[in-house]
């Protein structure tokens, strides 16, 4: 449903106060006047401008979270969740163009000039500000008026908008010295892991994991090669096996063991019947099938992954630099133990990206590392959406 369809199922009440939020001078006891007038207002491509420049960091990531987002309607819970995973606190000066670092929490409460103690703005008021900007509006029909609903049209206005924003601290070249692509590696790799566990007695270690010479040799038959983690590293969140094997490696091997077709019996490592049949057929892992896989194995560790990747989507239809896209994305990422924002970017976003096969990574003298959208990534992203509470549970 577009937002004038919504205005006209909103009560007078709730018009009045969209309208005074846009200091809308029209006559406050008549519908279609509030009606007209608000549209005005928030069609006027100033006044939309300016309200996205004037909100506040983590308005900004709530919005971001809800624009490619499928679900159609939220509880009063869900969109206080998501208020809640937008904040996070970054130096005051940390806005999208700008690299930031991670500052200790603000105290909830802080002490007036009086001496009374300031009560922190909650989650509701996130929540009622959106409504009073006409942004959310709540359901008018039996159990549906107690969910939110974002006007249609508004998502992509917001979309369009944030992407004129955000180009404007990007750093666009026209082409690289060179670039990587690994389209279609991965699926290969999902192969050549099957093949070494059918052709050889793979032993486990008393952990669980395969032995360093092995990892070695399974490292070898692949098309990207890794090195090992440092012994101690610290490596969690990012799959079941993130901590004994590289990033990549890790991938394959939990996409094989959580779509059956690998298995851990006691000491050793084999094949299912489901893998048998995979490997002897010489199946493909889809790009979205892995993508999707991906997107799920990652929002553990970081919540917002689908809105990340559809914006360095919509913002690397063209070679970019990486650090000019970083300090744009940056400040909408939230540093995961003793992940900075800017490792969960470089490694966990943009390189597993480039292993998925979404995007190229190149080089460019005076400008250093750039990227870009792959035709499959622009479509396999497009195509694919993973529900918020869609994700694998790490045992």
């Amino acid at each position: 449903m577009n937002l004038a369809e919504m205005l006209g199922y909103a009560d007078i009440g709730q018009l009045n106060r969209i309208a005074a939020a846009y200091q809308c001078n029209c006559n406050s006891h008549s519908k279609n006047e509030l009606i007209q007038s608000i549209l005005r207002a928030i069609n006027s491509k100033e006044v939309f401008k300016h309200q996205i420049r004037s909100m506040r960091m983590e308005e900004l990531r709530f919005l971001s979270s809800l624009l490619f987002d499928s679900q159609n309607a939220y509880s009063l819970e869900e969109l206080i969740a998501r208020v809640q995973q937008s904040r996070f606190e970054l130096r005051p000066e940390s806005m999208p163009g700008e690299r930031t670092s991670e500052v200790p929490p603000v105290p909830e409460r802080a002490a007036s000039r009086k001496g009374k103690p300031a009560a922190a703005e909650s989650p509701r008021d996130t929540i009622v500000k959106f409504k009073h900007a006409g942004w959310l509006f709540n359901g008018f029909s039996g159990t549906n008026r107690y969910l939110f609903h974002i006007p249609n049209d508004l998502k992509q206005r917001f979309c369009d908008e944030l992407e004129r924003q955000f180009e404007e601290g990007l750093h666009f070249i026209m082409e690289p010295d060179g670039f990587r692509d690994e389209q279609n590696l991965l699926s290969e790799d999902v192969l050549s892991l099957l093949d070494h566990i059918y052709q050889n007695e793979v032993l486990l270690s008393a952990e669980g994991s395969m032995y360093k010479r092995t990892i070695q040799q399974v490292l070898e038959r692949f098309h990207v090669l890794e090195e090992l983690p440092l012994k101690g590293a610290w490596r969690f969140g990012y799959g079941r096996r993130i901590k004994d094997y590289p990033n990549r490696m890790s991938l394959i091997y939990d996409y094989c063991y959580y779509n059956g077709l690998i298995a851990e019996n006691g000491n050793s490592l084999c094949l299912t019947s489901a893998g048998d049949e995979f490997r002897e057929q010489r199946k493909r892992a889809e790009p979205t099938q892995l993508y999707r896989f991906w997107l799920r194995l990652y929002k553990g560790a970081i919540p917002n992954l689908l809105s990340l990747v559809n914006w360095v989507d919509r913002l690397s239809d063209r070679w970019v630099t990486i650090s000019s896209l970083g300090n744009t994305l940056i400040p909408f990422i939230k540093p995961y133990y003793y992940d900075s924002a800017e490792a969960i970017f470089e490694q966990r976003i943009l390189g597993m990206m480039m292993h998925l096969g979404l995007i190229r990574i190149g080089e460019k003298h005076g400008a250093g590392q750039v990227i870009r959208m792959t035709k499959v990534g622009r479509a396999v992203v497009a195509g694919v959406y993973v529900a918020d509470h869609d994700r694998i549970q790490l045992d």
